[in-house]
């Protein structure tokens, strides 16, 4: 039975283990896995731009030693030119897998159903499992075990957040979300995050003694209309040196890119020694080629 990834959820604990030591493996020895999806093709369906998302899949596919094709808005145009039904049941004739970065999460959803290889969500407007999976094997890299340890995500309550809610659910680390009054995360990431999760409305209070910090930007794609409101409503979630004084003596900063610097974050923040965001980007192929190894293979 094919195995699909739209969401964290789709994981149980020990299969977020597992990729988390081959992750490891792949890390150490990269040569040993060279030709583990030898053959294989990997779709990437993107209905909004990427660099990481989309570099690293197409990276990690080639060193697994399989091919990846991309296939952009406009020569797909999914859902008008042709059914996300039809596009599923036509591509699983071809490749071994598809990844769909898309809008609404529904058309994620379809593309499971219908489709006969293995899904992979490369983003909604609902979740970003990769991504997460990716951010909590850093801090795992980093903290070694994640026993009294408190991560703080200051800003909006978005996919990113939908995801990493639901990642310290199934792992047991602390989380606490800070945000404006009516940008919370998804009421059922909340729920699932219960026994890990605060909520807050000021940024100071979240941050305080956390391991650490997390931002992301306060306007995603699809929301460029409403950037300049949101800089106003946001300014109080600035992730500077002030805010990070309030966390552990040594908490880390992570953004998941990209950043626009002297907004969520600054420029001091981000180039700080205490600043993990790059290792975590690099992080993306590692956990995402032990993802395709378990799906595909």
């Amino acid at each position: 039975m094919k195995k699909d990834l739209t969401s964290i959820q789709d994981l149980s604990l020990k299969e977020i283990n597992d990729i988390f030591s081959l992750t490891a493996q792949l890390k150490k020895n990269k040569n040993k896995f060279s030709q583990v999806l030898s053959g294989k093709t990997l779709a990437l369906i993107f209905q909004k731009p990427s660099c990481r998302t989309r570099v690293s899949f197409e990276v990690g596919m080639y060193q697994l030693g399989g091919n990846s094709i991309y296939l952009s808005p406009g020569e797909l145009n999914l859902g008008v030119r042709e059914s996300i039904a039809d596009v599923a049941k036509t591509l699983s004739r071809y490749i071994d897998g598809i990844v769909l970065r898309t809008f609404e999460h529904h058309n994620l959803l379809e593309m499971a159903k219908y489709a006969a290889v293995p899904v992979i969500n490369g983003l909604s407007d609902f979740s970003h499992p990769c991504q997460a999976l990716a951010d909590i094997y850093t801090i795992k890299e980093k903290l070694k075990d994640f026993k009294g340890k408190l991560l703080a995500y200051v800003g909006d309550g978005n996919n990113v957040c939908n995801s990493l809610l639901f990642a310290c659910a199934r792992l047991g680390l602390k989380v606490n979300v800070a945000t404006p009054e009516g940008f919370q995360p998804d009421e059922s990431a909340l729920k699932a995050a219960k026994n890990v999760a605060k909520t807050f409305y000021r940024a100071e209070e979240a941050v305080k003694d956390a391991d650490v910090i997390y931002t992301d930007v306060w306007a995603s794609m699809g929301q460029e209309e409403e950037a300049e409101k949101r800089k106003e409503i946001f300014k109080e979630f600035q992730i500077n040196r002030n805010l990070v004084k309030l966390a552990g003596k040594n908490a880390l900063i992570m953004h998941c890119l990209p950043a626009h610097r002297g907004e969520e974050i600054t420029d001091e923040v981000i180039e700080s020694k205490n600043s993990i965001v790059f290792d975590q980007a690099e992080n993306r192929m590692h956990v995402q080629k032990a993802i395709l190894i378990k799906l595909l293979k």
